[in-house]
């Protein structure tokens, strides 16, 4: 019977054994931004990163979202990693615009 170190030792025979059995799974990022907190909620802005190497993006590189919601997304195999932080505004500031809120960081395993 061979030992746990790949070495036969009625025979002598040492083979090596690989640790590394299985492909290399990389991962891939969809930053999403919802018109609202809520995952089902439509998408107005979006980022892409892939860690594969085999898609490249730039921003604005589209017209229309890759999902519609983060549900959407989540159907389709993405995992949320990251959900918005929601904070109060300040009191006067209510309606004064600045950076896109309600961000949700996506991820995705792929083969690569």
């Amino acid at each position: 019977m061979p030992s746990p170190g790949g070495c036969d030792g009625a025979a002598g025979e040492c083979r090596a054994i690989s640790c590394h059995t299985e492909r290399v799974r990389k991962q891939q990022l969809l930053i999403l931004y919802g018109a609202n907190p809520s995952p089902d909620s439509a998408v107005g802005a979006w980022s892409f990163f892939d860690g594969t190497g085999q898609k490249t993006h730039m921003a604005g590189d589209g017209d229309k979202p890759p999902y519609p919601s983060v549900l959407a997304a989540m159907r389709d195999g993405w995992r949320v990693i990251q959900m918005p932080a929601l904070r109060p505004a300040a009191p006067g500031a209510e309606h004064d615009t600045a950076f896109l809120q309600y961000e949700f960081v996506l991820e995705k395993l792929v083969e690569g």
